[in-house]
């Protein structure tokens, strides 16, 4: 499964601009719920460091005018490779048998060398803004059509794409506390990191997790570290 990753983005910021214009926001309201335990399951890409700081000179731009949305902090930031069990309320690891999922995605991850990855500009979505994010091949495609395919098969719990069919390599970098009040500086920001390159890192790892909805460092427990093929 694949797309034209750049179309499918360009798509995705144009029908948001106009929505930011009009409006028309999806805020975020359990941002700041003190008890919110959303927690769920995910495999994921962690960017370099170095692409992280070019990721928070653009936040600090957007902060000035906009300061009271959420933003990333680096320990953050990632790419959902799959959301394996989507947050939901009160779920804990004590609730699956944490062995068969570590065994599925190390079977899905065996075969799988390492890939390059570049965030270059950025697009946004009524709820969100994103970096975008390109592979230099079709190695994560194959990775979560591998997950997709031995988790139907698998008579365990799961979410994949219950959501939506995960396809893109973006990394998400702002949510909507509120609607946005500088809408044409907030637009001209977004504008002038339209097409900026953030950089290129090399995927290799992939890294299993316990997470809440936002990734938040403080939430986050690390099940297994997948080193994939030089």
């Amino acid at each position: 499964m694949s797309i034209d990753l750049k179309s499918h983005y360009d798509k995705l910021f144009n029908e948001t601009k106009q929505k930011v214009q009009q409006d028309n926001f999806e805020v975020d309201k359990l941002i700041d719920y003190k008890n919110d335990n959303r927690y769920g399951i995910t495999l994921v890409i962690i960017p370099s460091q170095e692409v992280k700081d070019k990721i928070q000179i653009f936040l600090s731009e957007l902060k000035k005018i906009e300061p009271n949305q959420y933003y990333y902090r680096n320990s953050d930031i990632h790419i959902t490779v799959m959301s394996i069990i989507s947050c939901y309320e009160d779920f804990t690891l004590n609730q699956i048998k944490v062995q068969d999922y570590f065994e599925i995605i190390k079977k899905s991850l065996q075969n799988i060398n390492c890939f390059d990855i570049e965030f270059s500009g950025v697009t946004a979505s009524s709820s969100a803004i994103m970096v975008q994010g390109f592979p230099s091949n079709n190695h994560l495609n194959a990775v979560r059509d591998s997950l997709r395919n031995s988790f139907n098969s698998a008579e365990i719990e799961n979410s994949l794409d219950k959501r939506y069919t995960i396809q893109t390599a973006h990394s998400t970098v702002i949510r909507f506390r509120e609607e946005v009040s500088k809408k044409e500086e907030f637009l001209n920001i977004l504008e002038k990191y339209r097409n900026y390159n953030f950089g290129k890192f090399e995927v290799s790892e992939m890294i299993f997790v316990a997470n809440d909805w936002y990734q938040k460092k403080e939430r986050v427990e690390l099940i297994q570290k997948f080193q994939l093929l030089k």
